[in-house]
């Protein structure tokens, strides 16, 4: 199944992602240790483009319940960076195969 991610960040959380972001992205790249595959992924902005306001992911995974898993292990949500998370199905007939995958 894929599923598509928003997670919004709080407000003034800058400098604590900047802490956590080469862990960040170690999880992202793993997969979360192989809970999900996440296929792309990136920051979201404000209209300026640079000033970052949370991110987004397109995973593969079993279920939700797995990427719920991976986001609460992600570096970022303990690191209480995290405001909120929406998860949306994607259909099956997503066309994963466009993508060049973030993890294996």
């Amino acid at each position: 199944m894929y599923f598509l991610m928003i997670c919004r960040h709080k407000p003034g959380s800058q400098a604590v992602k900047k802490v956590q972001h080469e862990q960040h992205r170690a999880h992202v790249s793993s997969g979360g240790n192989g809970v999900v595959r996440v296929l792309t992924g990136s920051a979201l902005t404000e209209a300026d483009g640079e000033t970052d306001i949370g991110n987004f992911g397109i995973f593969e995974a079993a279920g939700e319940a797995e990427v719920r898993a991976f986001i609460d292990a992600d570096p970022f949500t303990m690191a209480g960076i995290v405001d909120s998370v929406e998860i949306v199905r994607l259909p099956d007939r997503f066309k994963a195969h466009r993508i060049q995958p973030l993890s294996s």
